[in-house]
């Protein structure tokens, strides 16, 4: 697998920086909270990211960024360490 170009990088870094202040403006209430919810979105894109190139899953593409799967899998991690309370 190819390393990530520094396009990929800062999309993927600004998606899931805008996904962690949208779940932390809807969901959020401590600065804790939003430091865990930003961490969760990058290794929930990245995970989706990582998943979807290896099992080869149709997506809407944006350069070599899967969105769809990253966008999903980013999400749910944000909501399961939220659930578990972290």
């Amino acid at each position: 697998m190819p390393m990530l170009r520094a396009p990929v990088f800062a999309l993927s870094m600004v998606t899931a920086t805008l996904y962690a202040a949208l779940f932390h403006l809807l969901w959020g209430e401590t600065l804790k909270e939003l430091l865990v919810s930003w961490l969760a979105a990058v290794g929930g894109l990245l995970a989706g990211q990582v998943l979807a190139r290896v099992f080869g899953w149709p997506d809407l593409r944006i350069g070599e960024l899967r969105f769809l799967t990253a966008t999903l899998s980013s999400w749910l991690s944000m909501a399961f360490v939220r659930r578990l309370g972290l």
